[in-house]
């Protein structure tokens, strides 16, 4: 199977797997991603740090993994397997929705969405963690960078950008991660 063709079947699938955002899908693209394009977790990690540093979606890291394995084209297949399906789910579900109007069963369905999607969520956020979080240096920058943005107005970039350049200065002069 042509590696394009394969990258549009499997970003389109993530797609349409990605209830609750892009984070629902992130332990299935890891897997994914190192079983059939040999992308490691490290790498994985890497791209999406990136990708949340990054202006606009943060989702938009899938075109990274898509230049990586086939070049200009692979993002270009990746951009449009990823977010076409699941743009055009939405739409029709709105539209769906509203027509639907308040109807009990609609607010039971809200409902029991809802904690799929954090759980999926959540499943998305541990999977990067137990990639990243390997050592004392980078347990320790996690544990300061959590409670700072948990409890403090300090914007998340800054946070992202100042453990990581902690985190190279430390790793570097100690040898730990």
């Amino acid at each position: 199977m042509s590696v394009l063709i394969q990258l549009a079947m499997t970003f389109g699938m993530l797609s349409l797997l990605a209830v609750g955002g892009g984070t629902a899908v992130l332990p299935e693209m890891q897997t994914v991603l190192a079983q059939q394009f040999h992308i490691d977790h490290t790498a994985f990690v890497h791209v999406y740090s990136i990708g949340q540093l990054a202006p606009g979606p943060n989702m938009m890291m899938v075109l990274v993994f898509g230049y990586q394995i086939a070049g200009l084209l692979g993002a270009g297949v990746v951009l449009w397997a990823f977010f076409l399906p699941s743009s055009v789910l939405c739409l029709w579900v709105g539209r769906l929705w509203t027509r639907i109007g308040e109807r009990p069963w609609r607010r039971a369905v809200q409902n029991a969405l809802e904690p799929i999607s954090i759980g999926l969520m959540c499943s998305g956020v541990y999977a990067v963690a137990k990639s990243a979080v390997i050592g004392p240096v980078s347990i320790g920058l996690a544990a300061v960078t959590l409670v700072v943005i948990l409890f403090t107005r300090v914007n998340p970039v800054i946070m992202i950008l100042g453990a990581g350049a902690v985190g190279a200065l430390l790793m570097r002069s100690t040898g730990l991660h």
